[in-house]
C-alpha cells in the first residue's frame, strides 16, 4: 500500500489529500474508505447481527440490516408519507445488477449473496456434519439443530424455537391471525404452505368421487 504525493495529483500540497493505492491499484482519499475497502480482500466482517448471525464489513450495514427484525422504518417520504428502512427502497433504485440473469439489488452484498445461486458456491460449513451453505445466517440457524439451542421463545406459553420466523408463525396461534388468504375457497390460514397445499387450488380430478 502505498500514499500518492501532491505533485501526482495536480494539487497544491496545502489543498491536495493524501490518496492511499491498493495492490488492486484502488485509491482512497481517507484511511477510512480504505480500511473499508480492505476487508473486501481479506473477507473480513466484524459486524454481526445478534438475531440470525448474519455479518458485514461495516457497521452502517449491520444497523440497517437490524431494522428488519425491530421493524424500524426512519425514512418517511413527505410525497406519500410512508416509511421505509432504507431510502433506496421507496425509490426503487437498484444499481447492482447480476450479469447471469439480469436481478438488480439494491446493495453490492445482496448481488454477492445472489452470484451464488449461479456459481453453486456454499463457502460456509458446518463443522459438525460438513453441510455446507450460500450464507453465514443460514449456517448459524443449521447449528441450532445440532445444539438444540432455542433463543426465541412465546411471551404467551413460554414455547421455545431455533427460528424468528417459526415464532412467528408460532406467535398466530395466540393471536388467531391468518394472513394467507385462499382465493378460490375463501379460507384463511396462518402459513403460506397451507394456502399452497389447499384443495381449492390443486386441479381436480377427472373421476371426483361422488
Amino acid at each position: 500500500m502505498d500514499a500518492v504525493s501532491p505533485h501526482e495529483t495536480g494539487l497544491s500540497p496545502k489543498r491536495a489529500p493524501v490518496i492511499h493505492k491498493t495492490n488492486c491499484r484502488k485509491c482512497f482519499t481517507n484511511a477510512k474508505s480504505l480500511r473499508h475497502h480492505i476487508k473486501i480482500h481479506t473477507g473480513e466482517k466484524p459486524f454481526s447481527c445478534e438475531e440470525c448471525g448474519r455479518s458485514f464489513t461495516v457497521k452502517s450495514s449491520l444497523i440497517q440490516h437490524k431494522r428488519i427484525h425491530t421493524g424500524e422504518k426512519p425514512f418517511s417520504c413527505v410525497e406519500c408519507g410512508r416509511s421505509f428502512t432504507d431510502k433506496s427502497i421507496h425509490t426503487g433504485e437498484k444499481p447492482f445488477s447480476c450479469e447471469e440473469c439480469g436481478k438488480s439489488f439494491t446493495e453490492k452484498s445482496n448481488l454477492t449473496q445472489h452470484k451464488r445461486v449461479h456459481t453453486g458456491e456454499k463457502p460456509f460449513s458446518c463443522e459438525e456434519c460438513g453441510k455446507s451453505f450460500t450464507e453465514k445466517s443460514n449456517l448459524t440457524h443449521h447449528k441450532r439443530v445440532h445444539t438444540g439451542e432455542k433463543p426465541f421463545s412465546c411471551e404467551k406459553c413460554g414455547k421455545s424455537f431455533p427460528l424468528r420466523q417459526t415464532l412467528d408463525v408460532h406467535i398466530r396461534i395466540h393471536t388467531g391471525e391468518k394472513p394467507f388468504l385462499c382465493e378460490e375457497c375463501g379460507k384463511s390460514f396462518t402459513e403460506k404452505s397451507n394456502l399452497t397445499n389447499c384443495s381449492s387450488r390443486r386441479p381436480h380430478s377427472a373421476y371426483p368421487f361422488s
